[in-house]
């Protein structure tokens, strides 16, 4: 699934508007008949251009958008389609990880960030949550052929067997040890701030962890030869900061950064680009959550 363009006749959703709620988003390839039909379909969706995605409020959004999505794969071009059966049957994708559907290919892997990341650029790619699986149209082969290889190699060394083998490989290495080390730091959630640039508390800011929200500022002093393997650069001039994880709340109404940070930044202001995987995880988080509650 690819970004859409915003049509110039569309409301972008300002911050304030921007709040958590029930629904779902999605984007498509833009066309005006493409928006006309979706509009007709959802005339209380709304589009953001900080997103870069139409936003459809509702319970059961996924589930409409889901719906609507594959009667637009079944009305797109025959020919499209037709084209790209007849690529994989000329040159086919022989692997464990795929599957000839009815309308396209089924794509079942180990989780992985780069599967998913290669997925999202393959266009009219969707995800199942019910059947855990990605759709594929035939009309996007040649896409998905070209970023197979790099989807089965991360598909294969995601596997439960393949992870055990590596980590029986490290057992006893230098390699573990430090691997151990850096985990037990990151657990105390701490962080070195400089002490001439301390980041706003109750706040999201970014991190060489992700996005964080900074509760407390000790006056303690870091030792940077304790800690230096873990914070590269780290002086005496730093003080701990303690983190937590944000919600999703906060990450909506925090408003991204225009410019990357500096390369000696010790924290610095989110960017829309930082700012979209971590609503993504944010969201699974509290979604977990509820479920874990029922």
């Amino acid at each position: 699934m690819i970004e859409t363009k915003s049509p110039a006749d569309q409301d972008e959703i300002s911050p304030r508007d921007d709040e958590p709620k029930p629904g779902a988003e999605v984007s498509f390839p833009y066309d005006r008949m493409t928006v006309e039909q979706f509009r007709n379909r959802f005339p209380r969706a709304r589009w953001s251009d900080v997103r870069k995605a139409w936003f459809v409020p509702g319970r059961t959004a996924s589930r409409r958008i889901g719906r609507w999505l594959a009667e637009l794969e079944a009305d797109a071009d025959a020919h499209a389609d037709a084209k790209g059966r007849d690529a994989f049957a000329f040159d086919p994708i022989d692997s464990p990880y795929l599957e000839l559907g009815k309308a396209g290919f089924r794509i079942r892997t180990p989780y992985s960030k780069t599967v998913v990341d290669a997925l999202r650029e393959v266009p009219f790619s969707r995800w199942d949550d019910d059947l855990r699986i990605w759709h594929v149209p035939f009309r996007s082969y040649e896409e998905l052929r070209r970023r197979w290889p790099d989807i089965e190699a991360a598909a294969h060394r995601n596997e439960p067997e393949e992870r055990r083998r590596r980590a029986d490989e490290r057992k006893g290495t230098e390699r573990e040890m430090r691997s151990r080390l850096r985990a037990a730091e990151r657990k105390r959630r701490r962080y070195p701030l400089p002490t001439d640039d301390l980041p706003p508390i109750g706040r999201p800011v970014a991190t060489s962890y992700g996005i964080v929200v900074f509760t407390y500022i000790t006056s303690e002093l870091v030792d940077p030869g304790r800690v230096v393997d873990f914070y590269p650069g780290v002086t005496e001039d730093y003080l701990w900061g303690y983190w937590r994880m944000p919600t999703l709340e906060e990450l909506v109404r925090t408003w991204p950064a225009k410019a990357p940070p500096r390369r000696d930044a010790g924290w610095w202001h989110p960017t829309i680009e930082e700012l979209r995987p971590a609503r993504r995880a944010a969201r699974s988080r509290e979604a977990r959550k509820q479920a874990q509650t029922r």
